[in-house]
């Protein structure tokens, strides 16, 4: 009888199945260049366009860094904290100009000639030039050649001669972040803004308030935060493993934190977009304060995940709470977006309640969709007001829009289509691409996360224009965002697995010329940005560099054949002798029949090195 083997060995077989799986090299067997060896560049985002040319230059301890002016100067001792904090050389700052020196010079000029973001990169035998017209430019002139710097030794690293010119496909390169379910610290949302300026993301969407917790501080409304942020969580967790007695988690950002990450983000260059979302997902707000809800039943903050049908009510009182809500979070974020959320508004609650049917004949609602649109038309003129713009999920589009209001398109592609069609500003955030609380491999190491799977191969294809968009209306599409939801992302190590390296798909995307991306490079390039996470002490996910064991046994002939992959595509080398597989070992190319019993171990390998293997998940 044959039956078929995933992944994990057969209990009473005379099989082993090893896997050597995992993450990148460090040190002197990464494969790594040496100060007489130029390399090719590993650059993540791809640049817009890179012409090599002769000879190279090398960056030691005697190299100096020259910068004129306060914002130059600015960007140059952040390029050379980023080398120092990946091991590389500690280079000193000055304002006199030489050969073999690194120069940052921020030009003069029209500023409006072309992106702020915009930057060219020369490296030449005498010495580095980075030039922009706008500091924006100039840091990630500045990252790009960080990228370049640590793809060698940390004694030095010889860069081939090269000359880039460099700028962003999309205005909106974004990330969301959800401390609401499960919280995370200032420090930790300081990494994650580290990591995504070094992949030249520039936005955080931070989701802080939601049915599981309130985690904003607003000086007029304590309640939000002392009862909004606590909740009970369910079963064990929810339980002091002493006492017995109930153990709340809870967490919230004072205003004085939320400066300093605003103010931290913007150093590096990232807005932070604050999400407020009504009507729907506001449990923890209408426990608060139940003066806010649509029923009269006390509530609490969740415990479980979920669609829930606790609403806000459209009252004036209510409309008046969230301005002055509004009044102390655009105080806080000086971008130019606010996040109203607006998404999953179960309606019962309103159909049921005499009140909110009345409100709507006063304010001529015909349904209830119109009556969630009244309120973000009311939100969307006091945002404006204070020189904000209204973001909503793509639910707000159900009603009538104001025309000032974007989109965000979760739900598909589809709700993008029809904003950029009336003519609203969108960003693409499909969840059945960048969606990155999803399982990324079928992997047993995946910790746990929603049971479908989001691959790094999947995110990379993801293309933000619909081709079927009109050309007229394709500059309504103002870029991409990935999203975090973290119900299954307890911890901060699970947050960097799911994160990375799938974050940098999503960079590439962002940054890259459409016509430039390749997913075969882009796994070429990947080692190296491993190297660099390594070296910055940031996580990721072991999972995808995994060599992967399929089996199917026949018993009655002693026999089983074996299958090996990476997800990746990484070719995989194996043993049956029982010792550990070398980049000589023979390399996998069909399914192998073999005699019980055998053992046999399996890696993946790139740049002629196995993958070291993982950590079981946490």
């Amino acid at each position: 009888m044959k039956r078929p083997f995933v992944r994990r060995a057969l209990a009473g077989m005379a099989i082993t199945l090893l896997v050597l799986a995992g993450c990148a090299r460090t040190g002197s067997d990464a494969g790594a260049a040496t100060a007489s060896a130029p390399i090719t560049p590993a650059l993540i985002p791809a640049p817009a366009t890179l012409q090599a040319g002769e000879g190279s230059f090398v960056i030691n301890a005697d190299t100096r860094v020259s910068a004129t002016g306060a914002a130059a100067t600015r960007v140059a001792g952040q390029f050379a904290a980023y080398l120092t904090s990946a091991g590389g050389p500690a280079l000193a700052i000055t304002d006199a100009d030489a050969k073999n020196v690194i120069r940052f010079v921020l030009e003069t000029g029209d500023a409006a000639a072309a992106s702020p973001e915009a930057y060219t990169l020369d490296i030449t035998p005498d010495g580095v030039t980075v030039k922009a017209r706008d500091e924006r430019g100039l840091f990630y002139g500045a990252v790009t050649l960080w990228q370049l710097a640590t793809q060698g030794d940390k004694g030095g690293v010889t860069l081939p001669a090269l000359h880039i010119e460099d700028a962003p496909r999309f205005a909106w390169r974004g990330f969301m972040l959800d401390p609401a379910r499960h919280f995370q610290t200032v420090d930790e949302v300081k990494k994650i803004i580290d990591a995504m300026a070094l992949h030249k993301l520039n936005t955080l969407h931070w989701h802080l308030t939601d049915d599981q917790g309130w985690r904003i501080e607003i000086k007029q409304y304590p309640k939000l935060t002392e009862i909004g942020g606590c909740r009970i969580p369910a079963g064990d967790g929810g339980k002091d493993p002493k006492t017995g007695e109930p153990r709340p988690y809870c967490g919230f950002y004072t205003q004085d934190q939320i400066r300093d990450v605003v103010k931290y983000a913007a150093e590096r260059h990232i807005t932070v977009v604050p999400e407020i979302n009504v009507p729907g997902h506001a449990t923890a707000a209408i426990a608060a304060y139940p003066e806010l809800g649509s029923i009269d039943t006390p509530l609490v903050p969740s415990s479980e995940w979920g669609v829930f049908p606790n609403l806000v009510n459209v009252e004036e009182p209510t409309i008046t709470f969230l301005e002055n809500v509004l009044g102390e979070v655009v105080q806080l974020f000086p971008g130019t977006y606010v996040h109203i959320g607006g998404d999953e508004a179960v309606k019962d609650q309103w159909e049921a309640s005499a009140r909110e049917q009345a409100r709507m004949r006063q304010v001529g609602a015909k349904t209830e969709m119109d009556l969630q649109g009244y309120l973000v038309e009311r939100l969307e003129k006091y945002l404006a007001g204070h020189g904000k713009r209204l973001i909503g999920w793509d639910e707000i589009l159900e009603a009538k829009l104001p025309p000032e209001a974007t989109v965000m398109s979760w739900r598909g592609i589809e709700g993008g289509l029809k904003a950029a069609r009336q003519g609203h500003d969108v960003v693409m955030s499909p969840s059945n691409k960048t969606y990155l609380d999803y399982l990324q491999t079928a992997s047993p190491n995946e910790p746990p996360g929603r049971p479908a799977l989001i691959t790094l191969q999947d995110v990379y294809a993801f293309e933000p224009v619909p081709p079927e968009l009109e050309e007229s209306q394709r500059h309504h599409i103002l870029g991409l965002q990935a999203n975090l939801w973290t119900e299954h992302t307890r911890t901060f190590a699970r947050l960097q697995h799911n994160a990375f390296p799938r974050l940098a798909a999503v960079a590439e995307t962002g940054w890259t010329p459409a016509a430039k991306k390749d997913f075969a490079d882009f796994t070429r390039r990947l080692p190296t940005q491993l190297k660099r996470y390594d070296a910055i002490g940031l996580g990721y996910a072991k999972t995808p560099f995994e060599a992967m064991i399929a089996t199917e046994d026949d018993r009655k002939a002693g026999t089983v054949k074996v299958t090996l992959s990476n997800p990746l595509g990484y070719p995989v080398h194996y043993t049956t002798d029982g010792s550990e597989p070398t980049s000589t070992s023979k390399a996998f190319a069909s399914p192998l029949d073999l005699k019980l019993p055998v053992t046999v171990r399996a890696a993946a390998f790139a740049e002629g090195r196995a993958w070291r293997p993982p950590p079981r998940s946490s």
